[in-house]
């Protein structure tokens, strides 16, 4: 029998998140709590990690480069305040944590491209051999 903790733990789940994975350009939208105002900001960066699997506590962490300095954000993907998750680009990467982004610079910074059709019919192919 689940406890109470845990009903309250899957109402609070979101349903409509996309597959992201590491490597991928993606762009999050984020509500913003200014005094009594509230908007939506945009963050794009590449996602270099993802940890704590699937549940309530899993988050992303996001590179972007800005005016030559680094910036990462760690977001909850089930937090309330993530509006809208999209996917930019897919990256070609053979790592699960991308962690020596943070070291490389210029050229060595960039991953290669995985054409986003492409990876699009890949993963609705997973999903059939998955079922």
């Amino acid at each position: 029998m689940p406890t109470k903790t845990e009903i309250f733990n899957k109402i609070q789940l979101k349903k409509d998140l996309p597959d992201i994975k590491p490597g991928d350009t993606v762009r999050i939208h984020q509500k913003i709590k200014e005094k009594d105002k509230e908007r939506v900001q945009a963050f794009e960066g590449i996602l270099i990690a993802r940890k704590h699997g699937k549940g309530i506590s899993a988050t992303i962490t996001l590179r972007k480069v800005i005016s030559g300095v680094g910036v990462e954000k760690v977001l909850p993907i089930h937090s309330p305040t993530i509006e809208k998750i999209e996917i930019i680009k897919r990256g070609k990467v053979r790592r699960a944590k991308l962690y020596y982004l943070r070291r490389a610079k210029g050229k060595k910074a960039r991953l290669k491209k995985k054409e986003f059709s492409e990876a699009m019919v890949e993963e609705k192919t997973e999903n059939i051999e998955k079922k």
